[in-house]
């Protein structure tokens, strides 16, 4: 059997661990003898090419499917829970933005399972909601109805919407498919402050941007090699991986891109 390379030298609490994990469609496995820990305050990057499984991990995290072998297991503050809350922004928002609603009420939205069907919003969910337009630096436009925003304008309100009710962790399935570059050092800016309190997981086919603002690396194609942050240069990668890297410009810094990566035949 196919054993992968992981990495059990993490100091912070686990608050998602995968274990020989292995999951897919129609009794056929996308993903195959998948182990990963992630911890406390994380900043993960998933990576890998279209095809590969990375939508699917994300899946069985949220507990949208269930693995066909290996578990799931969730942490609060170390100890084992049956889930945790977490906020997610997907890849296509399903959002009308024809429907006549505000950014405001969008961020409200993530506040929906805080409580009961017929009961009404308290003045903390409101207090919270403001709070996050403000961290969102939203304010002149709470009341803009979405069919008016910018791209950027519109991921801003949606990843409110991701964390208004405070989940432990978040994420965030190709945010910046729908963004120009403008707005991309603003997510990321976002992002990295929403990181001091919180866990993010990021999808992206973005290698570049994944590579200068993450912490650590998860690359998925079948099965799954772990990047430590310390360990994400081109002296590992070649060393170790046999991945031979290119220095490309990014904005104002320059970024490694992986070119190649070997994983292992199942």
């Amino acid at each position: 059997m196919y054993k992968q390379r992981y990495d059990n030298t993490k100091m912070n609490n686990s608050i998602i661990k995968i274990e020989n994990l292995y999951a897919g469609y129609e009794n056929k496995n996308v993903l195959h003898n998948i182990n990963l820990d992630i911890t406390e305050k994380d900043f993960l990057g998933i990576i890998g090419p279209n095809g590969g499984g990375k939508t699917t991990l994300v899946k069985v995290i949220l507990g949208l499917i269930k693995p066909t072998e290996g578990k799931i297991s969730f942490f609060d503050n170390g100890t084992p829970v049956n889930g945790i809350n977490m906020g997610y922004l997907p890849q296509y928002n399903s959002i009308d933005k024809k429907f006549p609603i505000s950014v405001y009420e969008v961020i409200l939205s993530g506040l929906n399972k805080q409580k009961s069907l017929f009961s009404k919003f308290t003045k903390e969910h409101h207090d919270k909601v403001k709070d996050t337009i403000s961290m969102m630096g939203l304010e002149e436009l709470a009341g803009k109805a979405i069919g008016q925003l910018s791209g950027g304008q519109l991921q801003r309100a949606l990843l409110g919407r991701a964390i208004v009710s405070d989940p432990k962790v978040i994420i965030l399935d190709e945010p910046n498919t729908y963004i120009d570059k403008r707005f991309e050092g603003q997510l990321y800016s976002l992002l990295e402050e929403i990181n001091k309190r919180r866990t993010i997981i990021l999808v992206s086919h973005d290698i570049g941007s994944v590579l200068q603002n993450v912490k650590n690396i998860a690359c998925v194609n079948g099965t799954l090699d772990y990047h430590p942050q310390n360990e994400v240069s081109a002296e590992w990668i070649e060393e170790k991986l046999k991945c031979p890297i290119e220095l490309l410009g990014h904005g104002e810094l320059p970024h490694r891109v992986l070119k190649k990566h070997n994983h292992d035949t199942i």
